[in-house]
């Protein structure tokens, strides 16, 4: 072969090799890009010049081998590193890594896919990446049920506003002292006797009008006047009840006292008393002094139903209270006596507008039977707008083993009229959670209500499934969406467009788009990103070889020249 080939050959290497250089110098100017992948290169031989093709050996010639002559290098190909980087937290959480294989699909004029989740939100809360690709994956429904199959954008409106959820059912939890004892009595509480303001006096009546009353002790002087307001903020079990008034009008009655007391300190009518004690509610009875009447209210039964009305617990626009209650002991010749096992809890539910709405419920032993025993609950509300704080009663009935076998009256309903919310609000309480055991304290506290007030989109984050969840200022989580991961047969067929994106090409075969998990991609860490897979130890060596190849091709093309350069000065000589 002539010695221009030699020349020819060492340029071969000079060209391989500085390809080499290059790609290395590409590795590691990235070494810090996030989701960078980075190359190697792969030579192969040039064809061979076949001077002798050979022979097979015979009797009388052990045969030759074939000489050839190679022709130098030529690049093989560049093939992508897709091995994992490291995986680093950022806190950001719009940040997004792989762990695993797959890409993010990305689409802008063109689908391409990306392992850089370097994401941002642009002004209309869509994410996007660096160069304003938007991040595919899949929406969901008005229920925030993910809706896969069809890619979207994906959104996540921070500053969102949610719309309030009228609370529809309440589960309530703990265990009712199956040990206790049976509820028997309840708090009889009398007024001062009162007469009516006339010559004789006369015991009043149901109907006798406010303004005509007065104390047995001062029978002259009224006890109430037109325009005067009543506030009562009694007690029921030692908790304290939210305040309620009573404006006293030229027409109100006493039946419109007796009533207002009723209401205001929770007590239920519907509900049967035991032989032991009267029926719940208010009655004129007639009092100790000639001629008098005074007002008695009896509570229902439990000691967490003991009601109480104080000095303090009645009040007047004009002054003192004008009524005193005290225990009592009533005509039928019943005492004064809240007794029996009870507990009671508070917990707070939603109006359609999301208002707060206070929720009383107090359980009650009510009877033992040998096939099982009897509670009785009670719900109030101080948010009840017409007829009181009560909004409903039931039964709890249990099996020998404790569990819950029945109940009634489970739905307790809570006026809103003039609140601007639907009316009225009805609320199921179930109590299939509650258990009822001997020797332990009676406890029970509401586990969970469907109901929530307006909120705003403050945060979010991406779990491993990709599932995009949102935060509000409410408590609340929805999902917001779920992103998408492509895989391919080949990821080496892809196409490197630059700027971290690859686009699909007839070598790496149709992308495979899911869920991350799906067709064997990878989990999504938010917060996090990661890193370029370069191992600049393994470059700088690299650099070392391919700067060595190349300086021995160039002395390859130096020494044949220089043979040239001979060859030519023997010829002129």
């Amino acid at each position: 072969m002539a010695l221009t080939g030699a020349m020819y050959t060492g340029v071969s290497g000079l060209s391989v090799n500085q390809t080499w250089l290059n790609v290395i110098g590409n590795n590691i100017a990235n070494s810090n890009t996030t989701g960078f992948k980075s190359s190697r290169t792969q030579f192969k031989p040039q064809f061979y010049v076949t001077d002798a093709s050979g022979s097979a050996p015979d009797t009388n010639f052990g045969g030759s081998n074939p000489s050839q002559e190679g022709l130098g290098t030529v690049l093989a190909t560049i093939e992508k590193n897709f091995s994992p980087g490291a995986i680093q937290s950022t806190g950001q959480a719009t940040d997004m890594a792989i762990d695993g294989d797959g890409f993010f699909v990305v689409k802008g004029a063109s689908q391409l896919y990306t392992r850089d989740g370097n994401f941002t939100l642009n002004a209309n809360h869509e994410l996007v990446t660096g160069d304003g690709q938007f991040v595919q994956g899949y929406g969901v429904d008005a229920n925030g049920v993910v809706q896969p199959g069809s890619l979207t954008n994906v959104t996540v409106p921070l500053g969102a506003n949610q719309v309030a959820k009228a609370t529809q059912d309440a589960s309530m939890q703990g265990n009712l002292n199956a040990s206790g004892a049976i509820a028997t009595g309840a708090s009889i509480l009398a007024s001062q006797d009162m007469v009516s303001i006339s010559t004789p006096a006369t015991a009043p009546t149901t109907g006798t009008d406010l303004t005509d009353l007065a104390s047995a002790t001062s029978p002259t002087t009224p006890m109430f006047t037109v325009g005067q307001t009543l506030t009562l903020a009694g007690s029921k079990g030692g908790r304290s009840l939210s305040p309620s008034t009573f404006t006293v009008t030229g027409t109100s009655t006493v039946q419109n006292l007796m009533d207002f007391f009723q209401q205001g300190m929770g007590i239920d009518t519907t509900v049967p008393p035991p032989t032991t004690t009267a029926p719940p509610g208010s009655a004129l009875e007639a009092g100790t002094a000639a001629n008098s009447s005074r007002i008695v209210l009896t509570g229902n039964t439990g000691s967490q139903n003991a009601i109480e009305i104080t000095g303090a617990a009645l009040s007047s626009s004009t002054g003192t209270g004008p009524l005193t209650f005290g225990d009592a002991t009533d005509a039928a010749g019943f005492t004064s006596n809240a007794n029996g096992e009870s507990v009671h809890t508070t917990f707070q539910a939603y109006d359609t507008l999301g208002t707060p709405v206070s929720v009383d419920v107090t359980a009650v032993l009510e009877s033992k039977n040998t096939t099982g025993n009897v509670w009785r609950f009670y719900a109030d509300s101080p948010d009840n707008q017409v007829g009181g704080l009560t909004v409903g009663n039931g039964t709890l009935t249990f099996d020998n083993n404790g569990k819950l076998n029945a109940s009634t009256g489970s739905t307790i309903t809570i006026d809103r009229s003039g609140t601007g919310a639907s009316t009225p609000l009805a609320i199921k309480l179930d109590f299939s959670n509650l258990t009822e055991l001997s020797g332990q304290q009676s406890t029970m506290v509401m586990s969970s209500q469907d109901g929530f007030p307006a909120g705003t989109l403050d945060s979010f984050s991406v779990g491993s499934n990709g599932i995009v969840t949102g935060s509000f200022s409410n408590g609340q989580s929805r999902t917001l969406g779920q992103l998408a991961l492509a895989t391919f047969t080949n990821p080496q067929g892809l196409l490197d467009n630059g700027a971290n994106m690859y686009e699909a090409s007839a070598g790496s075969g149709n992308a495979q788009i899911s869920a991350p998990g799906g067709f064997g991609s990878g989990q999504i860490r938010g917060g996090s990103l990661e890193q370029s897979n370069v191992d600049l130890s393994t470059e700088f060596t690299n650099m070392i070889v391919a700067s060595t190849g190349f300086s021995a091709s160039s002395k390859v093309v130096s020494t044949a020249q220089q043979l040239i350069q001979q060859l030519l000065n023997t010829v002129q000589g």
